[in-house]
């Protein structure tokens, strides 16, 4: 079975090549936009221009949107670049290619991805289209029947990090969900995981299920949007499944074992593929006292507190967290000096998730007799489960919490092979 599976993804593979000759040149006629650059790193391997996104492959879907209404689940990550280096919104390429768009609809950071973690979006009109502006991040997190009754053809393509806690899955999730029992038709625009290779932390115990945490998937789940999809559909995971009327339009040359650095920042506070790498370990501080960086320069990419001693591995600077309109209207320690680990020298995690800093900063408070988490509740909803909290309060070893998750990393691994396309 897993060789015909196997058989299926080349097939699959050698028609989308054939396609790229016919849509490379279609996108390069195009008008293009300024969009804001993702800071590289120095040893980025597999730069974007290599791989072709799904939302480039306009032969693969214009076609499905002929004659249709069509609403967008999109951000300013939903683009397609050019190869002179400049990008053109997925919004701009349907309207010239004169399909009619009704709709945006805008999820956590909005459609221009310009507000800050938490911040309520409002409805709204984007004043260069015309187009109107539904929030999927306010009172509604999924589309309701009234905003999809205009809409045949329901549009995802934002880009996505691998970690389960990263709000655009579950924005598509709610999206899959009301498509499926309002007969509209889904397609995702699949894009590179710049953390495809890695699987690895607790799978979420469902007792734990919320926003930040829809599905039985680990931490770091190694799958695209497109695959997750394909398997929220096929697991049954969302009410009508089998009605949902599901297509994805996979990435061209694109291996999960490529070094795939982002072209922009996918939201305000993970600048560069630094943040990105560490963004699933240090997540897990932000229920706690200690800071993560953001209203600094260095979001996800620095621990500190006025007085926790943090490990001492690295070396320290003094930071102080400012309010910041666009990525951290009211970060923690606002306007405090903070004394901070920049994690910039050290080691990546190896499986995508490291404990490391989790238990050196718990045993530090531990020995500090200070109250280190401010939300129980909300650090198990990110954990997936209360296992990984009360293990690190206990002070067990990394050993002995990565063992207590192997057994359900195992069957996912088993479960998701069905539904990977790379």
């Amino acid at each position: 079975m897993e060789q015909a599976m196997n058989n299926t993804r080349w097939h699959r593979y050698v028609w989308r090549t054939i396609l790229l000759s016919l849509t490379l040149w279609v996108s390069g006629c195009i008008q293009t936009t300024e969009q804001p650059t993702l800071k590289q790193d120095s040893d980025t391997t597999i730069p974007p221009s290599e791989v072709m996104v799904g939302a480039a492959q306009l032969d693969a879907y214009l076609p499905l949107l002929h004659g249709q209404r069509v609403g967008l689940i999109v951000n300013q990550t939903s683009v397609v670049q050019l190869n002179d280096g400049s990008s053109i919104h997925l919004v701009d390429v349907l309207l010239k290619h004169d399909i009619n768009v009704v709709k945006v609809f805008a999820p956590e950071h909005g459609f221009r991805g310009n507000k800050g973690a938490g911040e309520i979006i409002n409805d709204n009109t984007d004043p260069t289209t015309g187009l109107p502006i539904i929030s999927l991040y306010g009172k509604n997190k999924a589309p309701s029947q009234a905003m999809l009754a205009d809409v045949d053809v329901l549009i995802f393509d934002i880009q996505d990090v691998g970690v389960r806690f990263y709000t655009y899955i579950s924005t598509m999730h709610y999206a899959m969900d009301a498509a499926a029992q309002y007969a509209t038709k889904m397609i995702i625009l699949d894009r590179p995981n710049p953390n495809g290779q890695f699987i690895d932390g607790p799978v979420l115990d469902l007792r734990w299920q919320s926003f930040v945490g829809m599905h039985p998937i680990p931490l770091v789940h190694g799958l695209t949007v497109g695959e997750l999809a394909q398997m929220i559909k096929g697991e049954a995971w969302i009410e009508s499944a089998n009605a949902l009327d599901l297509t994805v339009i996979p990435v061209l040359g694109y291996d999960k074992s490529m070094t795939y650095t982002l072209p922009i920042p996918p939201s305000p506070n993970l600048p560069n593929a630094n943040a990105i790498q560490w963004y699933a370990s240090l997540c897990l501080f932000e229920p706690t006292v200690i800071s993560v960086g953001r209203g600094t320069e260095h979001p996800f990419q620095m621990l500190g507190h006025p007085t926790i001693k943090l490990p001492v591995s690295s070396a320290h600077s003094m930071q102080t967290p400012i309010s910041l309109p666009y990525s951290a209207p009211h970060p923690k320690w606002q306007d405090t000096a903070i004394a901070s680990l920049l994690i910039h020298d050290y080691p990546q995690p190896i499986d995508g998730f490291s404990l490391d800093l989790l238990i050196e900063v718990f045993n530090q408070a531990r020995q500090q007799q200070l109250v280190l988490i401010t939300s129980d509740d909300f650090f198990d909803k990110l954990a997936g489960t209360d296992t990984l909290r009360r293990s690190l309060l206990a002070g067990d070893s990394a050993a002995s919490i990565r063992a207590s998750w192997q057994e359900g990393l195992n069957t996912y691994k088993r479960t998701r092979l069905a539904y990977l396309l790379y």
